[in-house]
């Protein structure tokens, strides 16, 4: 008896344009895979590359763990890339942006349509990295149990987020909080500040939030 193939994740690492010196996206990026795969994904790593998702299907989760990315003369070079991210969240594609993915795209402004909400320059900012107790909203499926979730990473601060986003982590700084996890609107895609380094990933509910957020984002049950 043949069995369902396992759904697939196309994990897109920043490199050259939407890379930067303080992300090593493609360690991140490994450790990210491992985790999906662990998950039950069958998962491949693209570089930011214009023809990187040239075989993107609105079936596959796309994972985008990239920098910011600047305009410069080869804009055009790089549509490809942009209208195959667009069209797979316009088809119903799941998307799950890591980290600094709130500030990728820079250069595609529709880019925050997707993800719920964006890292705005000269707004947004995080305290120094550390280790760091964020807390869990539960009544939603990707947290529910999930249990403290303590983290060594950066707390990302006064992102712009939109209304209607289905918040579930925050963190209290300067006597507000702050979402750094959330559902965007329509349900397809959710966006997780966590994941500077690899070392956010040595915490057990961190990496089992992640894995739980690419099971829901495929329609697989998350326990």
């Amino acid at each position: 008896m043949s069995h369902p193939a396992s759904p697939r994740a196309l994990v897109l690492a920043g490199r050259g344009r939407y890379g930067d010196p303080w992300h090593d996206h493609a360690a991140t990026s490994h450790r990210v895979a491992l985790e999906l795969t662990a998950a039950g994904l069958d998962v491949d790593v693209r570089s930011t590359f214009p023809d990187a998702l040239t075989d993107l299907t609105p079936a596959d989760l796309l994972v985008v763990n990239a920098g910011r990315g600047t305009a410069d003369d080869d804009d055009a070079t790089w549509l490809p890339l942009h209208e195959r991210v667009r069209d797979h969240a316009a088809a119903g594609g799941p998307v799950l942006a890591l980290h600094q993915a709130a500030n990728t795209f820079g250069d595609s402004p529709w880019w925050e349509r997707v993800v719920g909400g964006r890292w705005v320059e000269g707004t947004s900012w995080h305290p120094p990295q550390a280790v760091a107790t964020f807390d869990v909203r539960p009544g939603h499926p990707l947290t529910d149990g999930l249990g403290p979730l303590v983290v060594d990473d950066e707390r990302y601060t006064d992102l712009v987020v939109a209304p209607d986003a289905h918040v579930l982590v925050t963190h209290d700084e300067g006597g507000a909080t702050h979402p750094v996890v959330w559902v965007a609107p329509g349900g397809r895609a959710v966006y997780d500040a966590l994941g500077h380094g690899v070392e956010s990933y040595a915490a057990g509910a961190r990496a089992a939030l992640l894995r739980r957020e690419a099971r829901w984002l495929v329609g697989l049950p998350v326990a």
